[in-house]
C-alpha cells in the first residue's frame, strides 16, 4: 500500500520517482536556505541604506515581511492541495487547465528566476571572497577574477546538487543551525565591538538619500528591494515536495514557517547592523567589492570583519546551492509535461536521484550571466533586481487565479485559510503587482548609462524568450500536466 503522500501524487497523475527522505526540518531548511536571511540582507543592505537609510530599512523590512507572510499563506494553501515538485507552475496548470499558456509561462519565468537567484548568489559569494582578500591582504581583485570565482562557485553548486537528495537535505538542515548560530554571533559581535553605538532615534527615524531623487516617500520605496530580495524563496519547499514525508503537511508548514522565522531573525540582524554602523558615507564610498564589508570593518576591525564575512559567505554558498536545486526540479517538472525540450534528458535521474541535466543547465546559464559583471559592476544590482522581479512574477500567476477565479482551487488540502483566503490573496496580488512595477523604475537621478536600472532589459528579455518559446514550440507540444501513471486507489 502506498504512503499517503505517494498516493496523493498518484491521484494527481504522477508516478512517485523520488525517495521521500526529507523531514520537516529538512524541508524547512530548504526554504531557509533559499531565503538566506544573512546572505540576502548582507548582499543588498546598501540598497536600503542609500535609499531611505535606517528609517527605510527598519520600516520597509517590517512592511515587506508582513506582505510576504500573506503571500506565503496564499502559496501554502495551494501547496497543501498540490504537493508536487512543479510548485507554482503545476498549481497554475491545475487551477486553470483551460489556459495552458498561463502554466507554460509561469514555469518558464519561475525557472529562469531561480537561475537568476542562484547566479546572483554565486556572484555574491565571489564578492564576499574578494572583500575578505582586500580586508585581510589589502589586495583588490579585478572584475575578471571575481567572475572566475563566481564560475567556480557555480560549478561547485552543480557538483553538490548532482550528489542528490540526501546531501541537499542534510545541508539544508545544517543551514538552519548555521543561520541561527551565525546571526547570534554577528549580532553579539557587532553590538559588543562597535566603538560607537547609534541611538534609537537614529535607528528608527534617520533618513538617508544617495539616489538623487527628491521625493522622500519614493526614495524609501526604492529601498524595499533589500527586503524583497532577502525574503523571496519560501516557496522553494514545494520544489522538494515529492522528496518529503507527509508533503501535504510539511511543505506548506515550511513555506509559512520560513517567512515567519526569517522576519524575526532578519529583524534582529538588521537592528544590530543599524546600531553598529559607524558612518553611512564611509559605506557609500567604500572600495571593497561589497559595501557590507566596509560596515563590518568600521564596526569590528579587520580580523572580526573577516570572520563576519566568512559566516555570511558560507550561508550564501548553501543558499545558492538551493536555488539550483529548485531550478533543476523545475526543469524536470516542465520536461515531464512536455513544456521543456529534450524531455528524456531532463527527466533522467542519476544514481543519487538528481535530475543532473537540469542542474548543469543552471550552472552553464549562471556562468554566462555572471560574465555581465566583467563589463560593469552595475550589472550586479541589475541581476539582483531581475531575480527579485522574476520571482514576484512567478508568485503573481497562481495568486491572480485565486483572486479572479476563487473557485479554481477545487481540492482543499489540510492547510486551509477558509474565509480569509480571498482577502489574503487580494493583498498578495496588489503588493506583488506594486513591487514588479517599482523595481523596474530608475533607482537614481539623473538617469544615465552608468546608473540606469537595467533590470527592465533583463526582465524584458526573459518575457521575450518565454513568448517566443510559446509561439514557436510550446503551443504545439504543451496542453497541461501529463499523467505518468493511471490514478488508482491502492
Amino acid at each position: 500500500m502506498l504512503a499517503a503522500s505517494d498516493q496523493r501524487l498518484v491521484d494527481l497523475g504522477y508516478k512517485p520517482e523520488f525517495r521521500r527522505e526529507m523531514s520537516l526540518f529538512g524541508v524547512l531548511g530548504i526554504s531557509f536556505c533559499a531565503i538566506g536571511i544573512l546572505t540576502g540582507m548582507s548582499a543588498a543592505f546598501q540598497t536600503g541604506l542609500f535609499a531611505g537609510g535606517p528609517l527605510g530599512l527598519f520600516w520597509g523590512w517590517n512592511i515587506c515581511s508582513l506582505f510576504m507572510f500573506l503571500i506565503a499563506l496564499s502559496l501554502a494553501e495551494i501547496c497543501s492541495s498540490y504537493p508536487t515538485l512543479g510548485g507554482l507552475y503545476f498549481w497554475v496548470c491545475k487551477m486553470k487547465p483551460d489556459l495552458p499558456i498561463l502554466g507554460f509561462c509561469t514555469g518558464w519565468i519561475y525557472s529562469i528566476a531561480m537561475v537568476f537567484t542562484g547566479t546572483s548568489g554565486n556572484l555574491s559569494v565571489a564578492l564576499y571572497i574578494a572583500s575578505m582578500a582586500e580586508v585581510g591582504q589589502g589586495r583588490s581583485m579585478t572584475r575578471v577574477e571575481i567572475v572566475a570565482i563566481a564560475w567556480a562557485v557555480n560549478i561547485f553548486s552543480g557538483i553538490i546538487n548532482t550528489v542528490g537528495t540526501k546531501a541537499i537535505g542534510r545541508m539544508s538542515s545544517f543551514n538552519v543551525w548555521w543561520t541561527l548560530g551565525g546571526t547570534f554571533v554577528l549580532v553579539i559581535t557587532l553590538l559588543v565591538k562597535a566603538p560607537v553605538k547609534n541611538s534609537a532615534s537614529f535607528v528608527f527615524t534617520d533618513f538617508q538619500n544617495f539616489t538623487g531623487w527628491d521625493n522622500r516617500g519614493f526614495v524609501v520605496l526604492l529601498g524595499f528591494l533589500q527586503a524583497i530580495y532577502t525574503l523571496e524563496g519560501c516557496e522553494t519547499a514545494a520544489q522538494v515536495a515529492e522528496e518529503a514525508k507527509r508533503a501535504e503537511f510539511l511543505a506548506p508548514l515550511a513555506v509559512v514557517g520560513s517567512i515567519a522565522g526569517s522576519w524575526l531573525i532578519g529583524l534582529a540582524y538588521m537592528l544590530a547592523l543599524l546600531f553598529s554602523v559607524q558612518s553611512i558615507p564611509s559605506v557609500q564610498a567604500t572600495t571593497y567589492a561589497i559595501p557590507i564589508a566596509q560596515l563590518f570593518y568600521d564596526a569590528v576591525g579587520p580580523s572580526l570583519a573577516i570572520m563576519c564575512l566568512f559566516v555570511v559567505t558560507l550561508a550564501q554558498v548553501m543558499a545558492t546551492i538551493t536555488a539550483f536545486t529548485a531550478s533543476s526540479r523545475l526543469f524536470y517538472a516542465l520536461a515531464r509535461d512536455n513544456a521543456f525540450p529534450a524531455k528524456e534528458k531532463y527527466m533522467a535521474l542519476n544514481r543519487f536521484q538528481a535530475p543532473y541535466w537540469g542542474v548543469w543547465t543552471s550552472v552553464v546559464v549562471g556562468c554566462i550571466i555572471s560574465c555581465a559583471y566583467i563589463g560593469s559592476a552595475i550589472a550586479f544590482n541589475a541581476i539582483l533586481s531581475s531575480a527579485a522581479i522574476s520571482v514576484m512574477l512567478g508568485y503573481l500567476q497562481p495568486i491572480i487565479i485565486r483572486v479572479f477565479w476563487p473557485d479554481s482551487l477545487s481540492e482543499r488540502g489540510p492547510f486551509n485559510l477558509g474565509q480569509w483566503s480571498w482577502p489574503i490573496n487580494l493583498a498578495g496580488f496588489l503588493f506583488s503587482t506594486f513591487i514588479c512595477v517599482l523595481f523596474i523604475l530608475p533607482a537614481a537621478y539623473p538617469v544615465n548609462v552608468l546608473n540606469m536600472n537595467y533590470s527592465i532589459v533583463a526582465v524584458g528579455g526573459v518575457l521575450v524568450i518565454v513568448a517566443v518559446n510559446w509561439v514557436t514550440w510550446g503551443r504545439f507540444s504543451f496542453v497541461g500536466p501529463v499523467q505518468t501513471i493511471a490514478s488508482e486507489k491502492s
